[in-house]
């Protein structure tokens, strides 16, 4: 029986796909360490290879969704973190499902591209060029129903010389399947500092708006949003193995501890005052003024 084209690279697509969503196996995690499990041929040389503070390249030269030469610079030293994606316009499946689960976090989410944080988008597809970007730009800002964050969500394409420098330096690890004319890769994203370096990476194709937003919190180092934030942060400590940020107990007890000594010290300070008061106004009036339990 003839093979139909699209089903052997689906099946790939989906297979990193669950491999991204699903929790590794028990016998996986016993491994001893440096000893890898076998990938099946199809996923030799795709995956993500972390480099956690390492720098992005940003002298790297891209064109934006409306064909003008941008660096990757362009969209860093603003004081806010970046939200990184890496994908290709044309991709039949798993870009799509990337994108769509970025607009399904950041639509839940308070903060708005453009005034807390930026968004990045870049094609690794070299034969994509502005024209599609534009198409999706203009796809993914109608899905997302916020107009006014055009200006903070940005669509790249590039030559292969630049696309392979950003990948490697982010450890995106992605293979061309010649016979089927697509990609394999993976699905993931990645937050960086305001300045360029690599801070977390979220996996999968649906990303938890709290593990976002305090990623993109701790990629600020506290410095965006509200004063509150740097205390959630501090209380908030991520859990590689969970994929998320874990509430430490000992931190809330220290807070909670801080801020009961500051009430404490508040309510002292309000009844010394209150009878320091009292003692002025019974002098003033002549009157006998308690003190220590003692009368004058």
């Amino acid at each position: 029986m003839r093979q139909i084209p699209f089903i052997k690279p689906a099946l790939v697509i989906l297979l990193l796909a669950a491999q991204t969503l699903a929790p590794a196996p028990p016998d996986a995690r016993a491994q001893a360490p440096g000893v890898a499990a076998p990938l099946p041929q199809d996923l030799e040389g795709v995956g993500i290879t972390e480099h956690p503070d390492a720098p992005i390249p940003l002298d790297l030269a891209f064109m934006n969704e409306d064909s003008q030469s941008v660096r990757l610079g362009d969209f860093f030293g603003r004081g806010r973190p970046v939200l990184l994606t890496l994908v290709y316009y044309e991709c039949p499946m798993l870009c799509t499902f990337v994108l769509n689960g970025v607009v399904g976090s950041v639509q839940r989410m308070r903060w708005e591209p453009g005034r807390e944080f930026e968004i990045v988008t870049v094609s690794f597809n070299p034969a994509e060029g502005p024209a599609l970007a534009r198409a999706k730009k203009e796809s993914y800002i109608d899905s997302y129903g916020r107009p006014e964050a055009a200006g903070g969500w940005h669509f790249l394409t590039g030559r292969e010389p630049e696309i392979r420098a950003l990948t490697q330096a982010v450890g995106f690890e992605y293979r061309y399947d010649e016979k089927q004319k697509q990609f394999i890769h993976t699905a993931a994203i990645m937050v960086a500092t305001p300045d360029g370096r690599l801070s977390r990476y979220l996996y999968g194709v649906d990303y938890d708006p709290t593990t976002l937003r305090l990623s993109l919190l701790e990629a600020a180092d506290g410095r965006i949003g509200s004063p509150l934030n740097r205390v959630v942060l501090y209380c908030y400590h991520y859990d590689p193995a969970a994929g998320g940020y874990s509430l430490v107990a000992f931190r809330v007890a220290q807070i909670g501890a801080g801020t009961a000594a500051v009430a404490l010290g508040l309510l002292i300070g309000s009844l010394w005052l209150r009878g320091r008061r009292q003692r002025r106004e019974g002098l003033a009036a002549g009157r006998p003024v308690a003190s220590s339990g003692r009368t004058h």
